[in-house]
């Protein structure tokens, strides 16, 4: 089957920094305010065009260089089959929007050929496309125009894009007065509807709430099922597990890995982690507020004992250390998140009435919660650290994936509850009962 998408050694090279002014005096502001036009086009071109030499010297690759440049991408290659749903994943600067941004044809690679065979739809920036002069009726036809859609073809798919939406309301609202969870609604709805054969999505899902989030996750799986092609940009690990067959892990503008979605997440997630079972931090370097300073997080094993292996059919407990600096209340708490990224529960001790009101005096103390044994699953699990101040209702301290445990099956427990591989987050060992209730027929 011939690729929708080829891409082929595709690089991009910037140019950072610019030369501050100084002041100038009434002459020199009226000319440079003839001059201007000019002078930027000058400037955009000088900015944004590179000559042989300048991509020979900058050729090794590095992701800053001496001289004032900076690969965003470096020969990045890749073909993308009709109808597959792929996942761009990768750390803040790791070249994923610039990427979209080529393929959208916002920016011009620096070297390297992009072939593509269909209509593409993005949706990289929330109200990319919308005029804000313009009412959100008016904004559908426009951005539908730019997307290279006929009348007749926006006209079939309104109602539709105005329902999925839900701003009915504000359809004739100038889009200047949404907000930008209205804005990336209109925005959306817009660019899933409008049937584009290659839909592009960069991390603007987070802009809405929980409930149209939830929504658009299942638009794009029914785009999915209709055999259009998607490029995901996201850092919900869950959502790139559901819906993406196949993911792409950038680093530093290379691919770093591509393959099946659990195996690129696995990698992704466990790049750079601090896999063990302890962190500790200075007091001087610790994380926190003025309030709070976080000291150390810990995985204990039945002994009590830092351990990054657990026996499936042990208990574990999970240890924070936090600094109090002056009189508050303090809530300590954790995330568990499995090597797929979902998140499997959230702990705090709020619930216990003693715990909640408790005020803290300024000092260093230690709170732990305890996992049950025969509960998690084989794999890699990774520890989010959280302090929380109740007085003031806010997070003082996050700390993502502060510690990593794995667990085992080694097949120690008394009760023969050996297996591989089960299915599901989460295998607790449950108590069955069973018995004999009648004669057969």
């Amino acid at each position: 089957m011939k690729p929708i998408i080829q891409v082929e050694n595709l690089s991009k090279l910037y140019r950072i920094g610019a030369k501050e002014q100084g002041y100038k005096t009434f002459r020199e502001s009226i000319v440079n305010y003839i001059t201007a036009p000019l002078r930027n086009l000058r400037k955009l071109r000088r900015l944004t065009n590179f000559d042989s030499e300048e991509v020979k010297e900058t050729s090794t690759f590095s992701q800053t260089s001496n001289n004032g440049t900076i690969w965003a991408l470096k020969d990045v290659s890749f073909d993308v089959q009709p109808g597959e749903v792929i996942g761009i994943i990768g750390r803040n600067g790791a070249g994923k929007s610039t990427f979209l941004k080529i393929l959208s044809r916002i920016t011009e690679p620096t070297t390297g050929d992009i072939k593509i065979y269909g209509r593409v739809s993005s949706l990289l920036e929330v109200g990319t496309g919308f005029h804000p002069e313009l009412t959100g009726r008016e904004n559908i036809y426009l951005n539908g125009t730019i997307l290279g859609m006929r009348k007749v073809e926006i006209d079939r798919k309104f109602n539709e894009i105005v329902e999925f939406s839900g701003i009915e309301k504000f359809l004739d609202t100038p889009v200047k007065f949404y907000s930008s969870g209205m804005y990336v609604r209109l925005a959306f709805a817009v660019a899933a509807n409008l049937d584009p054969e290659i839909l592009l999505i960069d991390e603007v899902l987070a802009v809405g709430d929980a409930e149209f989030q939830k929504k658009c996750l299942g638009k794009m799986g029914d785009v999915a099922k209709e055999g259009r092609t998607v490029l995901f940009v996201s850092h919900n690990m869950s959502a790139i597990s559901l819906l993406c067959g196949r993911a792409i892990l950038l680093r530093e503008g290379r691919i770093a890995a591509q393959g099946s979605t659990p195996q690129i997440v696995s990698e992704y997630l466990s790049s750079g982690q601090n896999e063990s079972g302890e962190a500790l931090w200075s007091f001087e370097d610790a994380p926190g507020s003025e309030l709070v300073k976080l000291h150390a997080v810990r995985v204990l094993d039945e002994q009590g004992q830092v351990s990054f292996n657990i026996d499936i059919a042990k208990p574990t407990n999970l240890e924070i250390e936090f600094w109090c600096l002056r009189r508050t209340t303090m809530t300590p708490s954790f995330h568990l998140y499995n090597h797929l990224g979902f998140l499997l529960f959230f702990t705090t001790n709020l619930h216990d009435k003693v715990w909640a009101e408790m005020e803290y005096e300024p000092g260093l103390y230690r709170c732990s919660c305890q996992i049950l044994g025969n509960f998690l699953n084989e794999g890699t699990y990774f520890v989010n650290a959280n302090l929380s101040s109740n007085f003031k209702m806010k997070l003082d301290v996050r700390k993502e994936s502060a510690v990593s445990f794995r667990v085992n099956d080694f097949g120690t427990t008394q009760d023969g509850y050996i297996a591989k591989e089960w299915l599901g987050l989460i295998r607790p060992l449950l108590p069955w009962t069973g018995s004999r209730i009648g004669d057969l027929p």
